[in-house]
């Protein structure tokens, strides 16, 4: 099977802000060394790609141009913060905290979560309960929430960082 490059579904499925939005994040992605895998499991057959850095997993992607309305339509992006608190107390201007807040992941019961319902955890100084082993996600995010996205990103690379 030819290589699943993200850039070459990116120009199938999306249009217009949307697809140069997601261009513009997997560039960012790329220029911090981060490395793309393509889903398993139940994600093998959508367009769904596993983003690591040193091997540790920064956030996950979803492009959605089917028919499948299990998923949300457009593209959906995953914050991963390795069960650790990277996202509780690292100082964001307010403005930043509360686009996080908008976007906290509560869990669905899919059965990603080590304990049905999700957990309690600080995002940014705040409590919030139910949250999914993915705490953060953001679909079709505008220019504000991609500016979140990649300063998550940063957050996860740089915790990343501290371990290795």
């Amino acid at each position: 099977m030819p290589e699943q490059r993200i850039e070459a579904h990116i120009g199938e499925v999306l249009t217009g802000e949307a697809q140069k939005n997601a261009r513009a994040l997997v560039a960012h992605l790329r220029a911090n060394e981060m490395r793309f895998e393509r889903g398993k499991g139940y994600w093998a057959d959508k367009l769904y790609w596993m983003i690591t850095y040193q091997g540790e997993y920064v956030c996950f992607i979803l492009l959605n141009g089917s028919e499948d309305k299990t998923e949300p339509a457009g593209w959906v992006i995953w914050h991963d913060d390795g069960g650790t608190n990277c996202f509780a107390d690292f100082p964001l201007d307010q403005r930043a905290r509360e686009t996080a807040w908008k976007h906290v992941d509560v869990c669905a019961n899919c059965g990603g979560c080590k304990q049905p319902g999700g957990t309690r955890k600080t995002i940014f100084w705040k409590q919030f309960d139910n949250v999914c082993v993915t705490p953060l996600k953001f679909v079709n995010p505008d220019a504000e929430g991609l500016a979140c996205v990649r300063k998550m990103i940063g957050i996860r690379k740089a915790a990343i960082q501290m371990t290795i």
